[in-house]
């Protein structure tokens, strides 16, 4: 048998991107619905008090190098050079980059664990330095990061199995593996936290189990594809040594926007206590379109990119690229306009209930308003980057993420004094235009990203349906003042009211000004 008979053939998936993306889209949907709700029952038993800011930061610290290691540098090398593995190389080499990767990365992140809780006092001084004030907050964050920080270790190997099976076509179970988190934090708020002397801790104890169950989702369906692995040691792999090599500077690449919120999380420590969960209920309206759309259509293309460079077509990569481009405006623009419009609202609605208070709504809408302007330019960083790592080229990412940061810690220092939270979020969004207009730039530039006729019917065609969205959310939304007012009932019914004139009158905006579906079903293996 020769080697071209033994390369694993490729397989049309059918259905396209826009299938592919809807799945994702849908699953994400259902895991960050859900994640408001579980945001909802937090807020109704912690609030914005001090155990509240304590277990956000002793959960973003290793949720923060999830997105960095995991979903942002491991995924963004690891899936290119498995996709080339899968087109130039047998099905018995694929096995053995999956079964050295596993064994490396696993051993490797265990140390990272161990060393971690052991310094988890240090490194909530580190994250949270205006905690020192607070001798009782401190202690608690510290003891809370030792019993969440194994979910790095946990979620980087669900993050690992999943970014194989998105490699296969199958996306709809890593997409839905996110819904255990919320399935466990929202259990362990309502059924643990009696049982504890300081309620906040069964939060901890949530994301552990979350991590457990969210692994062992993957495995099965890893046996299916037969890509079950079996962890080795495989430093001096080249597969490994490849997809190292690419992550390091991909950290950087992909994860500014995390870097980003982090930095906010440490001035936000010197700021009123209450500003860090203000800015993390903001943050989370925000990550729900980002994640529903932007971060599916991202983790779609990428698979394809990867393909499609390997296969020497820049032709059939250049035109993915414009797709996801259109699509992301299409639905990044309205969502931006209705979290700016709508903060108030959508804060009152699903976070003012127990110990959240009306000030605290004032607080967290106008962070909110701040993020929603870095809304569209958060995802098309998503969507860009993979234009970069699909080709294995980091160098140009990380000089980018790079000025990025740079501008970034300027922002902040020069909006936090008069605009104090919100001037926090207004600056990463700022710094998320810079990076998105520069990785855009450079993409144009080296010819990769040709535009594809039709962009300035196309921008004319949003900017009518976008502007008769606004002018209808402007005519039925009434003063903040009221929503504070009103009870839980008459807020979501108001709101939903809202929502849906909003989504009807988008929609046949677009198709009198002619936007059709067929224009976005593109038709490439996923």
């Amino acid at each position: 048998m020769t080697s071209e008979q033994q390369v694993e053939p490729e397989k049309k998936m059918g259905g396209g991107l826009l299938r592919s993306s809807l799945v994702v889209g849908i699953m994400t949907m259902f895991s960050r619905v859900l994640g408001l709700v579980r945001d909802v029952v937090v807020a109704f038993y912690f609030g914005s008090q001090a155990e509240a800011d304590a277990f956000f930061v002793a959960f973003k610290i290793p949720n923060f190098l999830r997105r960095l290691f995991a979903e942002g540098a491991f995924s963004q090398a690891f899936v290119p050079v498995l996709s080339e593995y899968r087109s130039k190389r047998p099905k018995e080499a694929v096995q053995a980059l999956v079964n050295r990767v596993a064994g490396t990365l696993g051993l490797t992140l265990t140390i990272v664990t161990a060393l971690a809780m052991v310094a988890a006092p240090w490194l909530i001084m580190l994250f949270a330095p205006g905690f020192r004030e607070d001798t009782a907050k401190l202690a608690l964050a510290g003891e809370m990061l030792r019993i969440t920080f194994p979910y790095l270790l946990l979620i980087s190997l669900t993050a690992f199995a999943g970014s194989i099976l998105n490699s296969y076509g199958k996306f709809a179970v890593p997409a839905f593996t996110p819904v255990l988190l919320n399935v466990s934090l929202i259990s362990a708020t309502v059924l643990l936290s009696p049982y504890f002397e300081q309620p906040v801790m069964a939060l901890a104890w949530g994301v552990v189990i979350a991590g457990v169950s969210q692994l062992l989702l993957q495995l099965p369906f890893l046996r299916q594809i037969q890509l079950l692995p079996t962890p080795m040691w495989g430093w001096k792999d080249d597969g490994v040594r490849k997809i190292l090599k690419l992550m390091i500077p991909a950290m950087f690449g992909v994860s500014v926007a995390q870097i980003n919120l982090l930095l906010d999380t440490v001035l936000a420590s010197f700021l009123q206590t209450g500003s860090i969960s203000w800015l993390y209920y903001s943050d989370r309206l925000v990550e729900l379109p980002l994640g529903i759309f932007g971060i599916a259509i991202a983790t779609v293309i990428l698979p394809s990119l990867s393909r499609q460079h390997a296969g020497d077509d820049p032709e059939s990569f250049s035109a993915t690229l414009d797709w996801a481009l259109r699509l992301v405006l299409l639905i990044g623009i309205p969502a931006a306009i209705a979290l700016f419009l709508l903060a108030e609202p959508l804060i009152a609605t699903l976070f003012f209930h127990g110990r959240m208070e009306s000030n605290d709504v004032l607080m967290a809408a106008m962070s909110l308003r701040a993020y929603a302007g870095g809304l569209l330019f958060f995802m098309l960083i998503k969507v860009l980057a993979p234009g970069y790592f699909a080709r294995q080229n980091t160098r140009t990412p990380v000089k980018i993420a790079i000025v990025a940061m740079v501008a970034n810690m300027a922002f902040n220092l020069m909006l936090v004094w008069s605009l104090q939270h919100a001037g926090l979020a207004l600056a990463t969004s700022l710094s998320a235009a810079l990076n998105a207009g520069l990785l855009f730039t450079g993409l144009v530039r080296g010819k990769v990203l040709q535009l594809e006729q039709g962009w300035g019917v196309y921008g004319l065609r949003l900017l009518v349906a976008n502007g008769v969205l606004v002018a209808t959310i402007l005519w039925l939304a009434e003063a903040p003042e009221l929503w504070l007012q009103w009870t839980l009932f008459e807020r979501v019914e108001q709101l939903a009211v809202l929502v849906i004139s909003g989504l009807v009158v988008y929609g046949m905006s677009l198709f009198l000004v002619g936007v059709r579906p067929a224009m976005f079903t593109k038709q490439t293996t996923p």
